[in-house]
């Protein structure tokens, strides 16, 4: 919009007629300024203390002081199964094989009884083991040879704390190392008991010893999960867990051996053998497991 150019030129007129208005205001502003400059903070050296008239405030030499640690050696990170990666994968794939082998192989796990403590001797097709059931077999086997791994690597660095360093140091080169002596130990002993039925006994009764065997190690893997779990969570009560962990091995076998005893007690000159069986079977195997066990240690050092 345009401006007036008659308006423009009253506001100049006016604004020239009228000087003494605006030195008056020129010289408020300045007093202003000069007022602002000459202005002195009332609390230069900050806010007065006030305390109530409760309370007493004493020196700062009496108020308490923080006090620093003195510095120290570092403390190394003490390596542990849970913590190391292969390790876990290791033990996470038996579970899985054991998860996936269930869908089609459950009614094996649902005949562990029936396996664990049958002696009858009876021919009959359905008593087969078919090759779902195998599968399951195989990677319960499999599962409890790893937990038994992973257990063995604690029990040796509870037992044995000499060796703990050397342990600590390469984590999962020992514990794949016990998991195949576990693995061993079990052919082995399938081995000599597939030999003790067939001089001792008949097929059908060694059929039944050499299923109260698998169905025996296969849940021994499943109870020993839960002692696994806490051994790598809390290790501060390791030994207490290693002696339940030995505790329920010794349940299982006592479950095998009496399942045995039924087996191939015939007559009383039967359990002379039977006491011959339990020594060089049962206990001497495990002696040797334990010599083996520190051997392999010596050599992973």
């Amino acid at each position: 919009m345009p401006v007036n150019a008659n308006t423009t030129d009253t506001a100049l007129h006016v604004e020239t007629q009228n000087p003494a208005a605006h030195v008056a205001d020129s010289a408020v502003a300045h007093q202003s300024d000069s007022a602002a400059a000459q202005y002195t903070p009332q609390y230069l050296d900050g806010f007065p203390v006030t305390a109530p008239a409760d309370s007493a405030l004493g020196s700062i030499d009496t108020l308490a002081v923080m006090e620093v640690p003195p510095a120290g050696e570092a403390t190394p990170f003490a390596r542990s199964p849970l913590h190391n990666t292969p390790s876990m994968v290791l033990l996470m794939t038996g579970l899985i094989a054991v998860a996936l082998c269930y869908h089609t192989g459950y009614k094996y796990i649902e005949n562990f009884f029936h396996y664990m403590f049958s002696t009858r001797r009876r021919e009959n097709l359905f008593e087969d083991h078919t090759v779902n059931e195998t599968s399951i077999l195989a990677a319960l086997i499999a599962n409890t040879c790893i937990v038994e791994g992973f257990i063995i690597y604690f029990a040796v660095q509870l037992l044995r704390p000499e060796l703990a360093p050397s342990l600590r140091d390469s984590v999962f080169l020992h514990i794949a190392a016990f998991c195949a002596l576990a693995a061993g130990f079990y052919t082995t002993q399938w081995l000599v008991y597939k030999v003790l039925g067939y001089t001792f006994s008949d097929k059908e009764g060694t059929r039944l010893w050499l299923d109260g065997f698998k169905s025996s190690q296969s849940l021994l893997g499943l109870v020993l999960l839960p002692v696994l779990v806490l051994l790598l969570v809390y290790t501060a009560h390791g030994k207490m867990l290693l002696y339940i962990a030995a505790l329920l091995y010794l349940v299982v076998r006592l479950i095998f051996i009496y399942k045995g005893f039924r087996i191939f007690y015939s007559n009383l000159s039967s359990v002379l053998y039977f006491i011959l069986y339990l020594c060089a079977v049962e206990i001497a195997p495990l002696v040797i497991m334990t010599g083996v066990t520190i051997w392999i240690c010596g050599i992973l050092q």
